[in-house]
């Protein structure tokens, strides 16, 4: 009977259970998970805080899951090396896993800059796993005064989970804008001028350098008193146990299209890989849910002896902010091409008759043709390309197209 372990026990541990089970019913899995709880959807935790869903419905997989796949959990323990030549992976209660195939699902952890006077800041917190939440729920009063540093992703969804249980929020960014990762500055303003409206406050191309308790003094000289602190300046891979052992690592852990990494018999996937991204024909970590899973499911059919490759994931992004929907996909490389919409706006971007990435901003409605553009490379002089910009339908398509992909549905 084959041997698998998986360490870590988010999503993209869930994709690899279910790639293995799909090609060996038998095989023995076993999960290292250095959270005590059963695997969740973390980009849930702000809406658990916002009092929109419980931990009930946060599980991202029913309580049976690990039962009816056949795995054991090591709850509450990690991984302190990996042996190759052995085969071993040793966990730091000092017990011993022996492997046949590995998966390192190991995810990020949270960025925190070497700020002066951090250690006297009583109240303060990351915000990446549910005991984050957790302990951030339990600082929350009404009119306790935040601030945030990071206006990623990770920053502003936690402001918008606590906006109504806390009396202000100020958000700083040493960026000039707010989601610098995934917008433009045109778009960036849009967006900052929603969340204004909704009550956060921002200090852009300005971050703290130095805390003196419940005072940040910032780069600009100017101080902001706070009670509760949000540290979300940014993540890292956490890519050091491959590393250790001798494996190929960059920014994340880099993988093949079979998320083999350099490791015999050693496969990476999640926000801890750096796998292909078919948008810019290069290697990065994509840190995003939906990735997750799929590195994960094609690690675990490969790791069972199945052959499955991964070859057109691209960054994607879809997240909403106190009602306004923001998508993103792919590179934003070549020409710019906008359309206005009734709330917001579309940005297309087109290289090479090919559509490249683009950002929507309020209507997002069946975007995912657009991604499908994107992933298939579908050339843009076989489509009808002004009604693309105009809405998102199969109506693009020929008629002979139509059929080929969707069947008798024209």
């Amino acid at each position: 009977m084959k041997q698998y372990v998986i360490l870590g026990n988010g999503t993209a541990a869930v994709g690899c259970v279910e790639g293995i089970r799909s090609i060996d019913p038998k095989g023995k899995i076993t999960i290292v998970s250095e959270e005590k709880h059963a695997v969740y959807s973390r980009p849930l935790i702000s809406y658990y805080l916002e009092g929109k869903t419980d931990l009930e419905r946060m599980k991202y997989r029913g309580d049976s899951f690990y039962d009816d796949n056949a795995c054991h959990v090591l709850y509450g323990t990690k991984a302190v090396s990996i042996d190759p030549k052995k085969k071993q992976v040793a966990l730091k209660d000092r017990s011993v896993l022996d492997y046949d195939a590995l998966c390192v699902a190991t995810g990020s952890r949270p960025f925190v800059p070497p700020f002066e006077g951090l250690e006297t800041v009583e109240n303060k917190f990351s915000f990446m796993k549910l005991d984050d939440a957790l302990d951030l729920e339990k600082a929350l009063t009404k009119d306790a005064r935040v601030l945030i540093v990071g206006a990623g992703l990770i920053g502003l969804k936690c402001a918008e989970g606590i906006r109504d249980r806390v009396g202000e929020i100020t958000v700083c960014d040493l960026a000039d804008r707010v989601l610098s990762s995934i917008l433009d500055a045109d778009c960036a303003k849009l967006v900052q001028k929603h969340l204004e409206a909704n009550g956060l406050h921002f200090l852009l191309g300005d971050t703290a350098v130095r805390f003196e308790k419940n005072k940040a003094v910032m780069k600009s000289g100017k101080t902001v008193a706070f009670d509760i602190l949000v540290l979300a300046v940014g993540v890292r891979a956490n890519t050091e146990l491959v590393k250790d052992a001798g494996g190929n690592v960059n920014r994340g852990i880099v993988v093949t299209e079979t998320m083999q990494t350099s490791l015999p018999c050693v496969f990476a996937a999640g926000d801890c890989a750096e796998g292909f991204d078919s948008s810019i024909g290069a290697n990065r970590v994509l840190a995003i849910l939906p990735n997750a899973y799929l590195q994960g499911h094609t690690a675990g059919v490969n790791m069972a002896g199945g052959n499955e490759r991964l070859t057109n994931a691209i960054p994607m992004n879809s997240i909403g902010f106190f009602g306004y929907h923001i998508m993103t996909a792919g590179a934003y490389d070549g020409e710019m091409i906008e359309e206005k919409t009734g709330s917001g706006v579309k940005r297309f971007f087109v290289s090479d008759k090919l559509l490249k990435g683009y950002i929507l901003l309020g209507e997002i409605e069946r975007a995912g043709i657009y991604t499908s553009l994107i992933r298939e490379k579908t050339p843009l002089d076989t489509i009808d390309f002004d009604l693309m910009k105009k809405v998102a339908t199969n109506m693009i398509y020929s008629e002979k197209d139509r059929r080929k992909t969707f069947g008798d549905v024209v």
